[in-house]
């Protein structure tokens, strides 16, 4: 059974390991079939590109996927990474939830 990815396209997130440590950004987009995100800023690679169809050619800055365990979501109220919950509102509607502080995302 595969674990449920919680943090969506849009959240701003804290990289906990790698290279850019301590970064923040948002997330662009999330890979859940290899359990990745491409996150703004973050994670970039330099690839040399050769010109092609109406493209120019040269060295081109990259974002690069990376694994969902090495960011976690950012809040901003506690100024730290912190996991995301699910929890039903009165409603019966499912909402994301900080886990630390309960707050409704």
């Amino acid at each position: 059974m595969k674990n449920k990815i919680k943090l969506k396209k849009g959240d701003e997130v804290i990289v906990l390991a790698g290279k850019d440590k301590g970064k923040r950004g948002k997330i662009v987009r999330v890979i859940p079939e290899v359990r990745k995100v491409i996150v703004s800023d973050i994670n970039k690679y330099k690839k040399h590109q050769k010109p092609g169809n109406n493209e120019p050619g040269g060295i081109i800055e990259k974002d690069m996927p990376m694994h969902i365990s090495n960011v976690a979501f950012f809040d901003i109220d506690s100024n730290k990474g912190t996991r995301i919950g699910y929890s039903i509102d009165k409603d019966g509607k499912k909402i994301r939830i900080n886990k630390k502080s309960g707050k409704e995302i």
